[in-house]
């Protein structure tokens, strides 16, 4: 990460790793219904997803009401991968995401990790504010698609 200021969350939420506050229907509503990179994903698979993972929700405050999602899958050691990053629509614009991704790193930096990698379409800016930047030799990566 860069040396700028960590964002912080707006007035009235707050960032948990607790997995009994994760929302767990909510989430998969959001991610299975309105996630271009989840549509369609079974509950059961999302569960799993889950109980693998990292977990990190954004709160309204005063309600508890959950507004935001984000999962990693670590091993807290050398490596981290940040997927499933969502903010609810009635949220957007207020900085939450950015504040939450802000949030999962400085969650993971004591862990001396070597990089916390990621894939998004759409969210290159968001990422970007924090120090997060395109591979400069992505034809070293290689994936496996087992669907």
């Amino acid at each position: 990460m860069t040396e700028t200021a960590t964002p912080r969350l707006p007035e009235g939420y707050e960032i948990s790793t607790d997995p009994d506050r994760i929302d767990a229907d909510r989430v998969h509503r959001w991610l299975s219904t309105d996630a271009y990179w989840a549509l369609g994903r079974p509950r059961a698979k999302h569960d799993a997803a889950m109980k693998g993972s990292l977990n990190f929700g954004v709160y309204e405050s005063v309600s508890g009401e959950q507004v935001a999602y984000a999962r990693v899958v670590t091993d807290r050691a050398t490596f981290a991968w940040l997927c499933d990053v969502y903010v609810d629509r009635s949220v957007r614009g207020k900085g939450i995401g950015t504040a939450l991704v802000a949030g999962v790193c400085e969650e993971l930096r004591p862990c001396g990790l070597r990089r916390i990698a990621l894939v998004t379409d759409d969210a290159h800016g968001v990422y970007a504010k924090l120090g997060f930047r395109t591979l400069e030799r992505s034809g070293d990566w290689m994936v496996l698609g087992l669907e």
